[in-house]
């Protein structure tokens, strides 16, 4: 039973870039319809009157997330009391998924199955291993008989990291990922990742972590909390287009589809990033439509809504245009004229059209370098 006002406190910091420093503020939510309010911690005064925010939920608020509020950027820090620790310090996990060179077939798919299992994509990026990196991740393998096999298939292709969150977030997509070399009598790996997507032995698609030292030891060496790059992206800058999943595709639960649709049409991803866009950075991504289209600040405020995910998109068939793949930018329209496109399938409107592609052809590496500018800030 929720009481009429229960609120729960939070302690969030917001970057400002103007100011070059972290500003923290108390953030506090009401279930019962939706609304925050917000406090300025250091000049004690109200900075966001109690106002109804329907994109953020109970289940988006913990320590270490990562929240949008009106295009900023908040990072969760603390409990602000200790009711809401006590009601909401939960079993919280972090862990590492790694789809394998083999794997990469089905991330559409396995994007899928993770949202399914109710875990959250944090973090995820495409990235190619070198030999020290590839090492570095089978180190304990390093006495095996087939540790130069496992080095070789790790690095013969793209892999793509996620950090994902949940409870128990490293038992469930350990689980989720199967036993390594599954057997006849392990009747309950049926539905495992190794047993339907694996090819064989050490071609078992995705890894998991078995513990959660493990998870936070292997997350560093992907996705380093010092602020290192980790391993080089995948991107290949040649014969390719940019394509950007909406945030509010990603928190519909929506990119699975999308990917699998793309991939599905002949397309190949040659790299993919999650990550949270600045709204300087927006606007100067969409500055071509300034003064061009009426929707521009809207456009804009959406792109910085959320974490989207930015993907190198190549076509090798002339005759496939990846921008037709998209579809007309009215959703409404392209239902009418073109009802396979992945607007008329997945976009709610002009705005929320579910992804971005790049509109003319000389732009495509333009675009797809701008993102990754982006993603390395």
């Amino acid at each position: 039973f929720q009481s009429q006002d229960e609120r729960y406190a939070f302690i969030a910091e917001w970057y400002d870039p103007s100011a070059s420093l972290f500003r923290r503020y108390e953030l506090l939510y009401y279930p019962k319809d939706s609304s925050i309010e917000m406090y300025d911690v250091k000049n004690r005064r109200t900075f966001l009157r109690r106002t109804k925010y329907e994109s953020l939920h109970l289940e988006d608020l913990y320590v270490g997330s990562k929240v949008t509020v009106f295009s900023r950027h908040l990072t969760i820090v603390d409990y602000g009391n200790l009711y809401t620790s006590r009601k909401l310090g939960s079993r919280k996990e972090r862990t590492l998924a790694l789809i394998k060179p083999d794997g990469m077939r089905k991330i559409g798919e396995l994007f899928d199955i993770i949202i399914t299992a109710g875990l959250t994509i944090t973090k995820a990026k495409m990235m190619l291993l070198s030999r020290k990196e590839a090492a570095d991740f089978y180190a304990d393998y390093r006495a095996k008989p087939f540790y130069h096999e496992l080095l070789q298939l790790i690095m013969s292709g793209p892999i793509l990291a996620m950090e994902l969150l949940g409870d128990d977030a490293v038992s469930k997509w350990r689980a989720i990922v199967g036993p390594a070399n599954p057997t006849e009598t392990e009747s309950d790996t049926l539905d495992s990742i190794s047993e339907s997507f694996g090819l064989s032995g050490l071609r078992d698609a995705a890894h998991g972590p078995d513990s959660v030292a493990s998870a936070a030891k292997e997350l560093e060496l992907f996705f380093p909390s010092s602020g290192g790059r980790g391993p080089v992206s995948s991107a290949k800058f040649t014969n390719c287009t940019c394509c950007i999943i909406k945030p509010h595709a990603v928190s519909r639960g929506l990119a699975g589809k999308i990917i699998k649709a793309i991939l599905k049409e002949g397309f190949e991803i040659s790299a993919l990033q999650m990550f949270n866009m600045e709204r300087t950075n927006v606007e100067e991504f969409y500055e071509i439509y300034k003064g061009v289209v009426p929707e521009y600040l809207e456009m804009v405020s959406e792109l910085c809504s959320g974490p989207c995910i930015a993907m190198e998109i190549r076509q090798f068939d002339p005759s496939k245009v990846f921008r037709d793949f998209c579809g007309p930018s009215d959703p409404a329209l392209a239902r009418h004229l073109r009802p396979g496109t992945l607007r008329a399938v997945f976009g709610k409107d002009k705005i929320q059209n579910a992804v971005h592609c790049t509109d003319l052809p000389e732009d495509g590496l333009l675009e797809v370098r701008l993102a990754r500018q982006t993603c390395s800030h």
